[in-house]
């Protein structure tokens, strides 16, 4: 497989949640609101804003750490029926990026999402930041029976796009999300500027690239698209 800079890049495909949108303002708040409804001390913000990439199960595991919650839970199905109402409350694209998703759209370089995000929260995420309709693609994460770090719905990304995988990349802030661009045969960067708790570290997820903050991904993703 050719080395990242020699490829011929003609889509890019994002993670949602602490790579595209910074939805960890409405996420966090909704998780503090339940801590609270439940008679529980809300976790620091900073605390769940690192958490965030491990959606809903992951935060309620730090907010509820004795509740072991599980998918389809109660009280995973009550953090998805707050949060649907706050969806996009304070959630905002990363500084920065809207200007490379309009350098990408002037280039015709076609770009999408894939995100483990369910569709119910997805879709409407998107159409209110005015993105679902600018998306070639979009990959949620219930669109198959697999998620990332699978490969599957990075491949089913790119067939809607109508791109070669080894002609995408795919960038991420989560390690799973390096291994599913990998293993689909895909160029990846790591955007060590998402939500990434203290423990881990971008450097070991063996990513093609580090993008240490959305400007750095920009020149990154803009040198590979006019190779």
């Amino acid at each position: 497989m050719p080395l990242f800079d020699e490829r011929k890049i003609d889509a890019v495909l994002f993670d949602l949640d602490g790579t595209l949108v910074d939805t960890a303002p409405d996420m966090v708040a909704v998780l503090q609101e339940m801590q609270q409804a439940h008679d529980l001390k809300p976790v620091p913000y900073e605390v769940g804003r690192a958490n965030v990439s491990n959606g809903a199960i992951g935060l309620l595991s730090v907010g509820f750490p004795d509740a072991h919650a599980e998918y389809h839970s109660p009280l995973h199905l009550e953090y998805l029926e707050r949060y649907e109402q706050r969806l996009c409350v304070d959630s905002v694209v990363f500084p920065g990026l809207e200007p490379l998703l309009d350098e990408l759209d002037a280039a015709d370089v076609c770009w999408g999402i894939v995100t483990n995000k369910p569709e119910r929260l997805t879709q409407p995420l998107l159409q209110a930041l005015n993105l679902e309709s600018r998306s070639a693609g979009n990959v949620s994460g219930d669109t198959l029976t697999e998620r990332k770090p699978h490969p599957a719905p990075m491949l089913h990304a790119c067939r809607l796009i109508n791109v070669a995988p080894k002609n995408a990349v795919y960038v991420g802030d989560a390690a799973r999300d390096i291994e599913a661009g990998q293993a689909a045969g895909m160029a990846t960067i790591a955007a060590a500027y998402g939500y990434i708790t203290s423990d881990d570290d971008p450097s070991r997820w063996g990513a093609d690239k580090i993008a240490t903050d959305t400007e750095d991904l920009a020149k990154l993703l803009l040198k590979a698209v006019t190779l």
